[in-house]
């Protein structure tokens, strides 16, 4: 599988473009899976046990989807603090893969969903040097997750 090549340049610019948008983690989070419930309803059935789904209003509302969109955000969060070390992302990155293909049966192009949705936000809010400096990271962890998911068979 593939190794990670960010230069310190980027990984720097990444980082600041992502510390713009992990400052307000739970709001832009929330926008974010908001978003994705609703230009992509399909999405919706893996959370049937949220409740309060009905209006994208409900969902900004849900303490559920708060709640997840917050852990989203750590979990890529996480994977930022590491691009530097290939090892200890891939040590974040695999099993988050491997739990989403076995255990929560996710349907891998969702995680691509997310990621556009992230750099469509960080466009809107902070405009395309920021969306540009972040979109490599984007597709490392979809990869990655991408091949957690054909480890696990999928």
């Amino acid at each position: 599988s593939s190794t990670m090549s960010f230069s310190e340049a980027e990984v720097q610019s990444a980082r600041g473009a992502w510390e713009k948008i992990y400052v307000d983690a739970e709001d832009n989070g929330t926008t974010v899976l908001v978003r994705m419930f609703t230009e992509h309803p399909d999405t919706k059935s893996y959370f049937s046990h949220f409740t309060g789904m009905d209006s994208a209003e409900d969902m900004k509302q849900s303490d559920q989807v708060r709640g997840h969109g917050k852990r989203v955000f750590s979990a890529i969060n996480d994977m930022v603090q590491h691009l530097d070390n290939s090892e200890a992302f891939l040590g974040i990155v695999n099993p988050l893969g491997k739990k989403h293909a076995t255990e929560l049966k996710i349907d891998p192009k969702n995680f691509r969903i997310i990621c556009d949705i992230i750099l469509q936000l960080m466009e809107e809010k902070f405009g395309g040097d920021c969306k540009a400096s972040f979109e490599k990271v984007t597709n490392e962890i979809c990869t990655h997750l991408n091949d957690a998911y054909k480890e696990a068979g999928w």
